[in-house]
């Protein structure tokens, strides 16, 4: 099934057992109906094929028959991701990206409702509206992978374990240098209900290595830097309307845990002060 897909989350370069690299992507087609696509060497594509946020592709896809969750589908051949375009651009508003993203999603603000629906197996990838904002908290993490731990990881996936598939142990290690810091949002949901997700957005990871080589390897500083642009800017500027987009890992979706959710990506909207005329 060949479909377009405009892409709207990346999360950082991760390692895979059995693929090498991994980027966790996922988009809507022109139905505004989600799509997880994977396996993508990311890295490993072509120049042609290197798709940027926000920018439509075209690939054959199958729906995966490994991983249960609705919106997850398998690229039919892994190289064969053609970029279409650039990427959508930001004017006016994200005028272009609100047309054939945003309009096109459902935007939910419940929390507990969106849980049971993933433990329902009714969705897994979702455009989320915080009620309340609390705070970005950026807590201090291992600087190196645990061997030991590496090593039960891939024990387990030789023994065939139900819950740690290729995608699970690559949201948990990163191939490029491990992060640091782990970045999380406080916020709660329209019934009150308070949450700290992760961010696993390429774009944060990104942001913070680029701020700290302009930082001179001053971590504080480029902390700092990261705090100015996903909290001051994202979250406290007037109108902010900062958006996220949430997705469940297959471990946590299978498990039914009781907050399956990781934030894939945020997207850092304006208030619309007036409505669009057309």
């Amino acid at each position: 099934m060949k479909e377009k897909i405009l892409i709207t989350v990346k999360t950082y370069p991760t390692l895979s057992k059995k693929y090498a690299e991994l980027v966790c992507t996922a988009g809507v087609n022109e139905a505004g109906q989600w799509r997880r696509i994977y396996p993508v060497r990311f890295r490993l594509l072509n120049d042609e094929s290197k798709y940027k946020k926000y920018q439509w592709i075209e690939a054959d896809l199958k729906k995966s028959e490994s991983d249960q969750r609705p919106e997850t589908y398998r690229l039919d051949n892994p190289d064969g991701v053609a970029s279409l375009g650039d990427p959508l651009p930001t004017g006016d508003n994200w005028l272009r990206r609100r047309e054939e993203f945003i309009d096109k999603v459902n935007i939910h603000d419940d929390l507990t409702q969106l849980i049971v629906e993933a433990h329902d197996n009714k969705v897994s990838l979702s455009l989320f509206r915080p009620a309340k904002w609390i705070d970005l908290t950026i807590e201090s993490v291992d600087r190196e992978w645990d061997p030991k731990k590496l090593a039960i990881l891939e024990q387990e996936k030789r023994q065939g374990n139900l819950f740690k598939d290729t995608e699970t142990v690559a949201w948990e290690f990163e191939v490029v240098k491990k992060l640091p810091y782990k970045f999380s949002y406080v916020f709660q949901d329209k019934r009150g209900k308070q949450s700290k997700l992760m961010i696993e957005d390429w774009e944060i990871g990104a942001l913070y290595w680029n701020c700290l080589k302009s930082s001179n390897g001053d971590e504080e500083q480029a902390i700092k830097k990261v705090r100015q642009k996903y909290w001051d800017r994202f979250i406290q500027r007037e109108q902010a309307g900062t958006l996220l987009v949430l997705g469940t890992t297959l471990e946590h979706h299978n498990k039914k845990a009781s907050n399956p959710f990781v934030i894939v990506s945020v997207v850092p909207l304006r208030r619309e002060i007036q409505p669009r005329l057309f």
